[in-house]
C-alpha cells in the first residue's frame, strides 16, 4: 500500500507470444483498468504502442530487468514530480532518412507532450542487433556491440539525462513471422528488445525503453489485425517510449516505494519462470495467474510445483475484482 491506496504490478514479459500483450499495447486497456483501484507498475511491453501509448499518470513504468531488481528488494522506485531528462542513444547503423523520421518525431513529442527530450548520441560503432524465433516460438537475439551502446548512455548521463532511450537498428521482421499482423505467433524483435534494455539498466541503473528502427519507414494500406495495427499506422515506434520515460521513476537504493508496499503481482497464466515471480513468493506479494492470457511458454504453477503459492483466475476481470474486494 501507498498510503490508502493499492499498489500492484501488471507484467507481460516481451516477445513470448502472449495472446494479450504480445502485440502492440493491446494490453494497455487491461492495465489502465487495473490502475484505476491501484496504483500500477508496468513493463514497458504493457503500454507501449508505436505511436501511442497506455501509460497514464497512476503507472509507473518499469524495464524489466529494474523491475526484476525491485520485487527483489535491491532497489526502489522514487517517482519523480517533474518530467526526466530523457536522453535517446541513436544506433549508427541507421540511415540518415531514417534517422530524420525519428528526429522530427522527436521534436513532435517535445512539443505535443513537453517531454524533455534534452539530448541525442549517435552510437560510435553500430550496435549489431539480431534477432531470432525460436522452435518453440519465443523471440530471442543477439548484441553484437553492447559497449558502443553503453558508451553512448554514460555520455548522455554525463549531460545531465537521467533517463535512456534506445533506438536500433532492425532488418524487416516480416519474413521470420508473417502472422504477427494477423495477430497470431510472436512480435519477433521483443526478445533482443529485451537484452538491449537490460543491457543499460544492469550496468547504469536507470530508466531506459528501447524502439527498433526499420529502413522501410512508409505506411502501408493493409488491414491488419486490431492488436497489431498501432504499429502499423506510423512510421517510428519512437513517442511510446519517450512518453514513458518521461515519467518512469527513478531507480534509487533508499526512499521511495519498495518491494514491502506492493499488493499483488499479475502474470500471464503460463509464464512463470521470471525472477520477479519466484522474488514476489519470497516477499509474499500475491500473485495472480490469468488464464485467459496464454503464451508460447509453458511454464505454469502446476510445472513449477507452487500451485500453492499462485491465484490461479481465468480473466483478467475476475482477477481486479479479487484486488477490489481484497
Amino acid at each position: 500500500m501507498i498510503g490508502n491506496e493499492k499498489l500492484g504490478i501488471f507484467i507481460v514479459p516481451t516477445g513470448i507470444g502472449a495472446s494479450i500483450g504480445g502485440y502492440a499495447g493491446d494490453a494497455a486497456a487491461y492495465a489502465r483498468e487495473f490502475s484505476k483501484y491501484a496504483k500500477l507498475i508496468v513493463n514497458p511491453n504493457v503500454v507501449n504502442a508505436g505511436g501511442f501509448s497506455g501509460i497514464n499518470d497512476n503507472m509507473l513504468y518499469v524495464e524489466g530487468y529494474s523491475l526484476d531488481e525491485f520485487v527483489k528488494g535491491n532497489i526502489n522506485l522514487l517517482p519523480s514530480d517533474t518530467p526526466n531528462k530523457v536522453g535517446i542513444i541513436f544506433d549508427k547503423s541507421i540511415p540518415e532518412d531514417v534517422l530524420n523520421v525519428h528526429l522530427n518525431t522527436m521534436n513532435a513529442v517535445k512539443v505535443v507532450y513537453g517531454v524533455n527530450v534534452s539530448e541525442y548520441v549517435i552510437t560510435e560503432e553500430p550496435i549489431g542487433i539480431e534477432f531470432t524465433l525460436n522452435d518453440s516460438g519465443v523471440s530471442d537475439g543477439a548484441v553484437k556491440n553492447p559497449n558502443t551502446m553503453l558508451l553512448a548512455a554514460k555520455k548522455l548521463l554525463k549531460k545531465g539525462c537521467n533517463a535512456i532511450a534506445i533506438v536500433g537498428m532492425f532488418d524487416d521482421p516480416e519474413d521470420i513471422n508473417e502472422d504477427y499482423a494477423n495477430g497470431e505467433g510472436t512480435d519477433p524483435v521483443g526478445g533482443v528488445e529485451a537484452i538491449l534494455s537490460h543491457c543499460i539498466s544492469k550496468e547504469l541503473k536507470v530508466p531506459c525503453a528501447h524502439s527498433p528502427a526499420f529502413e522501410d519507414y512508409q505506411i502501408h494500406s493493409d488491414i491488419v489485425n486490431p492488436k497489431s495495427a498501432s504499429e502499423y499506422i506510423t512510421p517510428t515506434f519512437l513517442p511510446c517510449i519517450l512518453l514513458g520515460l518521461s515519467q518512469a521513476p527513478l531507480l534509487v537504493q533508499n526512499g521511495g516505494i519498495s518491494v514491502k508496499d506492493v499488493d499483488f503481482l499479475a502474470m500471464p497464466y503460463n509464464s512463470l519462470g521470471s525472477p520477479a515471480v519466484f522474488a514476489a513468493i519470497e516477499q509474499g506479494i500475491k500473485i495472480y495467474a490469468v488464464k485467459e492470457n496464454k503464451t508460447a511458454l509453458n511454464v505454469t504453477a502446476e510445472l513449477l510445483g507452487i500451485s500453492n503459492k499462485i491465484c490461479t483466475v481465468n480473466t483478467y476481470a475476475e482477477c481486479l475484482n479479487l484486488i477490489k474486494q481484497g
